[in-house]
C-alpha cells in the first residue's frame, strides 16, 4: 500500500498549485504556496516572471546592468527562463480552463495570439504540459478535431457527466478530485474509510471545513453534493460506537465509468 500512497500523495503539488492559478482566475488572494518540483503545473510566482527578453539581459539602461547581465551566473540565467517559461503555461492553462467553462473550442492560432505574443516556438512544449495539467487537477481532456487547423476541443475526462461547475460558469471543474477519490476507493478494497480518505486529503491540502479555491468546503462535497449526484455513497460502518462512516462508489460512477478506466487513468498521470 505505500506505493499506492506515494502515487496519490503526489498529486498534491499540482493540486496546491492550482489552488493558487484558480484563485487568480477568480481573482481572489493569493497564497504563496510551497515551490513547484521540476516538470511541475506553474507556480504562482510564474505569475509575476518577466518575459524571456528580460531574463536575457536585454534592454539594460546602464553600463553596471550590462556588466552585470554578461557576468551572471548560468544557473541564474537558468532559472529565470523557466521562471518565465512557467508564466507562460500559467497564462495558457487560464486561457483554456475559460475556454472549457464557456464550452468554446479553440485553435493553435488563437492560442499563440492571446497567449504567445512572443517567443511562439516554446508553444509545442507548454501547450503539452499546460494539458497535463489540466487533465491532473480538473481531469479534463484537450482532444484535437481537426489536425488541418489544429483545432480543439475540452471535454471532460473519463466521459462523466457532471463536473461540478455552477450554471453560471464561475467555479473551477472538480472531477480530478472525484477520479482521485474514485481510484483511493478501489484501492482501499472497494470501500475506503472516512479516515483514510481525510488522511489523503490532508496531504493534498484539503481539510475538513476549510473552503478551497476550487473545490469548496470537501466534507460537503463527498458527503452531500457527490452523495446527491450518486457519485459515491456514503454510509455508517455497521455495529461501529461510536459510529464510522466509509465511501464507496456510487450507481452513477458505475455507470458512467470502470475499475479499469480510473485505475489507468490515475496511474498513467501520477
Amino acid at each position: 500500500m505505500e506505493e499506492d500512497e506515494l502515487s496519490i500523495s503526489s498529486s498534491s503539488s499540482s493540486l496546491s498549485v492550482f489552488s493558487d492559478i484558480s484563485e487568480e482566475v477568480a481573482a481572489a488572494e493569493t497564497p504563496s504556496p510551497p515551490p513547484s518540483p521540476p516538470g511541475a503545473c506553474p507556480s504562482p510566482e510564474a505569475l509575476e516572471a518577466p518575459p524571456l527578453s528580460e531574463t536575457q539581459g536585454v534592454g539594460s539602461s546602464s553600463q553596471d546592468e550590462e556588466q552585470q547581465s554578461t557576468t551572471a551566473a548560468p544557473e541564474d540565467t537558468e532559472s529565470s527562463r523557466k521562471q518565465a517559461a512557467h508564466l507562460m503555461m500559467a497564462e495558457l492553462v487560464k486561457f483554456l480552463l475559460e475556454k472549457y467553462l464557456a464550452k468554446e473550442p479553440t485553435t493553435q492560432a488563437e492560442m499563440l495570439s492571446s497567449v504567445f505574443t512572443e517567443h511562439q516556438d516554446h508553444f509545442p512544449e507548454i501547450f503539452s504540459r499546460a494539458s497535463q495539467c489540466l487533465q491532473r487537477v480538473f481531469a479534463v481532456d484537450v482532444k484535437e478535431v481537426d489536425a488541418s487547423d489544429h483545432s480543439y476541443v475540452l471535454v471532460n475526462s473519463l466521459g462523466l457527466t457532471y463536473d461540478g461547475v455552477a450554471s453560471d460558469g464561475h467555479s473551477m471543474p472538480k472531477n480530478g478530485l472525484l477520479v482521485l477519490l474514485l481510484f483511493v476507493i478501489l484501492k482501499e478494497g472497494e470501500c475506503a474509510s472516512e479516515e483514510k480518505v481525510w488522511k489523503v486529503l490532508s496531504d493534498m491540502g484539503l481539510h475538513d471545513g476549510v473552503e478551497h479555491s476550487i473545490f469548496g468546503e470537501p466534507r460537503d462535497l463527498m458527503t452531500k453534493v457527490w452523495v446527491e449526484e450518486q457519485y459515491l455513497e456514503y454510509r455508517q460502518v455497521a455495529a461501529s460506537d461510536p459510529a464510522r462512516y466509509e465511501f464507496l462508489w456510487g450507481p452513477r460512477a458505475h455507470a458512467e465509468s470502470t475499475k479499469l478506466t480510473v485505475l489507468e487513468f490515475v496511474q498513467n498521470q501520477y
